[in-house]
């Protein structure tokens, strides 16, 4: 009985760790940046396949959801990720499932030659010059990944980052502390001033 209850102890508090961390980082090196224009950048996953995977289907519809309730015709949503294995590039295939399957009507840009995050980044930066808000859809690790090389290759357009809904309470939560650990690998390169709350 004592086994089964610290079993159960040790569950709730590795979900509830994964919660926390994936909370924690969709609120990293982001502000409260105003204006009227807005970019949201999605950040494709490996897809060798003809269609989306889960993954970047998931990707695409945090992109989408986003999207600011005052800014869904003047928001540009950019679709970041070349072609794995030489098939069709993850950006397309994002596009696709965005306006065939959740009927997306608005402004879509693609890029379609980023195979690493750091080249997603590099990328769309030319897509982002003229835009007062910043948002980077992904997972929260990644997206704060992505925040991070914004701030490095371009401080002046992080200056202009802004939370994406990347996080929701209750979502994915069983595999968020599997997330969680991944995250702390995929981050452990990121500077201790790059992984400050800022909100």
């Amino acid at each position: 009985m004592r086994r089964r209850a610290g079993l159960a102890i040790a569950g709730v508090a590795a979900l509830a760790w994964g919660e926390w961390l994936n909370w924690r980082w969709s609120r990293v090196l982001v502000g409260n940046g105003g204006g009227a224009s807005e970019a949201v950048v999605v950040l494709g996953y490996r897809n060798p396949q003809a269609t989306a995977n889960l993954i970047n289907r998931w990707r695409v519809r945090t992109g989408i959801r986003s999207i600011s309730a005052d800014g869904a015709h003047g928001t540009r949503v950019i679709f970041s990720g070349g072609a794995a294995g030489g098939g069709t590039a993850e950006a397309q295939l994002m596009a696709d499932y965005a306006k065939s399957v959740l009927e997306f009507e608005g402004t879509v840009l693609l890029e379609d030659q980023s195979a690493t995050t750091w080249e997603n980044i590099t990328n769309v930066i030319p897509l982002l010059e003229d835009v007062d808000r910043i948002k980077i859809a992904s997972q929260p690790a990644h997206a704060l990944k992505a925040r991070a090389y914004l701030r490095r290759q371009r401080p002046d357009l992080a200056e202009r980052l802004v939370r994406a809904d990347d996080y929701r309470t209750g979502e994915w939560t069983v595999v968020k502390p599997l997330l969680a650990l991944y995250g702390l690998w995929t981050l452990r390169g990121l500077k201790a001033d790059e992984r400050k709350v800022s909100l």
